[in-house]
């Protein structure tokens, strides 16, 4: 079975500007918000004709793309923003860890999104990538989803404090909600081991072995998803008390990204519970079927045990002498099968004394 076909993605030269996702069938489409703490502005079907005219620079300024597909609209972004190729390849490139490069006047933030697939146990994987310079946030999703339409929802409706933070907040709240779908994405590998472990109890067939490892393998993707992210987020820790940093996040917002490094060492600890709980319920397996071989070896071998004194006597009277008395005698053959008889239950009773079965 092939695991997570995200991972398979084909490596390029760190300048090549390709996408290399597997949603390739989704069109590029540009949503833009332009509000404070006064009022908001949405564009919802927003276009590059309108890059210099719909952008506010005395606001907050967050424009989502949906769909890497377009490479002329990715460089029209990146030319327009002053953004290096390097980045720009990071974002179509799909096959990046997740990683947070900070530049004098760019902040570049890559992360994956996990989600459950439907109809199956694989995970479905997105790459997210977000661009933050001063006022502006750009954020790259390979395919429309609903990440974020709560937050959309808060901008909106003035609802919570997103309005009258900086965006450097809301894209705490973004990676927040990307950070979720890690918890619902364990929620669910959980419930499937927990079915596992049961199915374990009951039944040991070697179907259940092939799910243990599968599962298996998406705890330790999700483990190297988690890992560059909490390091990532370790390394925004350690630059709250830095003098040299530059004020794309500011001071009082670093609290909030140090509560998602606290959420990723949680998911980490988690995984390695699930890791333990799958390592036992394959031991329980292989527990199982030994047990289950030596209740077969047992049973074969009382078979064998109670066979080898009548085989004795079967292979005594097949010998072929001319002077053997009990083969004259007129009832000799019942009296051997009745001797033969009695040895088969006194064997038996003998066993079952001995509690061998």
């Amino acid at each position: 079975m092939r695991k997570i076909k995200y991972k398979k993605g084909r490596k390029l030269q760190h300048i090549t500007l390709e996408y290399t996702g597997a949603h390739k069938e989704h069109e590029s489409e540009m949503q833009l918000f332009v509000y404070n703490d006064a009022d908001v502005v949405e564009y919802d079907k927003f276009t590059i004709l309108a890059l210099n005219s719909c952008f506010d620079y005395t606001k907050n300024n967050w424009l989502n793309i949906h769909g890497l597909n377009d490479i002329n609209l990715i460089k029209t972004i990146g030319s327009h923003f002053k953004l290096d190729d390097f980045l720009l390849a990071d974002i179509l490139n799909t096959t990046k860890r997740t990683k947070l490069e900070e530049q004098q006047d760019v902040l570049f933030f890559n992360i994956k999104s996990l989600l459950p697939s439907e109809y199956s146990d694989n995970i479905s994987v997105e790459q997210i990538s977000f661009i933050l310079k001063d006022g502006i946030l750009i954020s790259f999703q390979e395919k429309r989803s609903d990440f974020f339409t709560h937050i959309r929802e808060r901008i909106r409706t003035h609802a919570g404090i997103v309005r009258t933070k900086k965006v450097d907040y809301l894209l705490y709240l973004l990676l927040d909600a990307v950070m979720e779908n890690f918890y619902i994405t364990l929620e669910d590998e959980e419930d499937k081991i927990e079915e596992l472990i049961n199915l374990t109890k009951m039944d040991a067939k070697p179907i259940v072995l092939e799910k243990i490892e599968n599962h298996r393998d998406n705890l330790s993707f999700l483990k190297r998803s988690i890992v560059p992210l909490r390091d990532s987020l370790y390394y925004l820790k350690t630059k709250k008390d830095d003098e040299d940093e530059n004020d794309l996040i500011q001071k009082e917002t670093f609290n909030f990204f140090i509560r998602l490094h606290q959420k990723s060492l949680e998911l980490l600890e988690q995984i390695e519970s699930d890791m333990s709980a799958l390592e036992s319920a394959s031991n329980f397996y292989f527990s199982e079927q030994s047990r289950k071989m030596n209740e077969i070896m047992k049973t074969l071998t009382i078979i064998s045990a109670i066979f080898i004194p009548l085989t004795f006597i079967v292979g005594v009277y097949g010998m072929n002498f001319e002077n053997m008395p009990e083969l004259k005698t007129q009832n000799g053959y019942f009296v051997v099968m009745g001797i033969m008889f009695l040895l088969v239950i006194a064997l038996i009773i003998y066993f079952k004394k001995r509690r061998w079965f």
